[in-house]
């Protein structure tokens, strides 16, 4: 394919006609034309129908000018790396997936230490419900996902789980309903409103288990799929809510709620799932180094 072509393909479809893009590339609408013509033909297919005294692109057309966008936008970027590769070049694109039971803290800690690698990182972040995101991975349109579960055994993605550590959850409660509260932890937790993890979370069973072990009996006001609308429902006084221990100083500062108590009878785990079953890449390498060296290293030692 003659990218020349192409190019003169591109910026008639940009401009909307073979006159306007002659004057703002400095050719002669007649060579535009021939250029075009010698492109159909090479595609064999017409990318242009004449509509009036106008033109419009054809479905093929179309097609064509989502391609031209990506190879020449591309082409941009090369050039514009290649200007700068003294400074460092082509930042290394990190693709990562976060499921959406994983709280934003945690996985700002985990994916942070990435942009102090040596070689420059940009990273693009999905968000989504885990059998979602391991679709992405087996696609190889995603480097890492993070998750709160090892792979489902009914997901056959061919992946593996590297564990990242663990924490115990703590109860918080904002303001005036933490003043209400009577009793001490977890007594104080029968009757009161409280926001819990949706049923599909591996959360949401073991703390109705602990629940029913300790005999309390909250009342369930709402349930959330996203752990950083279930803390904004709690910031506002909607009802006590449960977050990783480890971040515990953090959630009641960003929140401004206090601590009721905590327990380790319920675990919540952290996975870093890829395709490699040996990890090579230097941006996995670093999220668990500091998973397991700063992050849970409390969790680990105790």
């Amino acid at each position: 394919m003659n990218f020349k072509h192409l190019y003169y393909f591109w910026w008639v479809a940009k401009a909307g006609g073979v006159a306007r893009a002659s004057e703002q590339l400095h050719v002669t609408p007649h060579t535009i034309s021939g250029q075009i013509g010698i492109l159909e033909d090479a595609l064999g297919t017409p990318l242009f129908t004449k509509r009036g005294r106008n033109i419009e692109l054809t479905d093929a057309g179309r097609l064509a000018f989502g391609y031209c966008k990506d190879i020449f936008a591309l082409g941009s970027e090369l050039e514009e790396s290649l200007q700068n590769y003294p400074a460092g070049g082509r930042p290394v694109e990190f693709r990562i997936g976060v499921a959406d039971s994983i709280p934003k803290t945690i996985a700002y800690h985990l994916i942070e230490p990435t942009l102090h690698l040596p070689e420059p990182v940009r990273i693009v972040c999905r968000e989504w419900k885990l059998d979602s995101l391991l679709a992405e991975l087996a696609a190889h349109r995603l480097d890492l996902v993070i998750s709160g579960a090892p792979i489902p055994p009914s997901v056959s993605v061919r992946a593996y789980n590297h564990r990242l550590g663990e924490s115990g959850v703590s109860f918080f409660a904002a303001g005036q309903l933490f003043k209400g509260l009577k009793g001490k932890f977890p007594v104080c937790l029968n009757g009161v409103p409280m926001l819990v993890p949706g049923v599909d979370s591996p959360l949401r069973s073991r703390l109705d288990q602990w629940c029913e072990l300790h005999k309390v009996r909250p009342r369930v006001v709402g349930e959330f799929d996203d752990s950083a609308l279930m803390k904004a429902f709690g910031q506002h006084g909607a009802g006590v809510f449960i977050g990783p221990t480890v971040i515990e100083s953090e959630i009641e500062a960003q929140y401004g709620v206090k601590t009721l108590g905590r327990t380790t009878d319920i675990v919540e785990e952290f996975f870093a799932i890829s395709v490699e079953r040996r990890i090579t890449h230097p941006c996995v390498i670093a999220i668990n180094g500091a998973a397991r060296s700063q992050l849970f290293a409390t969790t680990r030692s105790g």
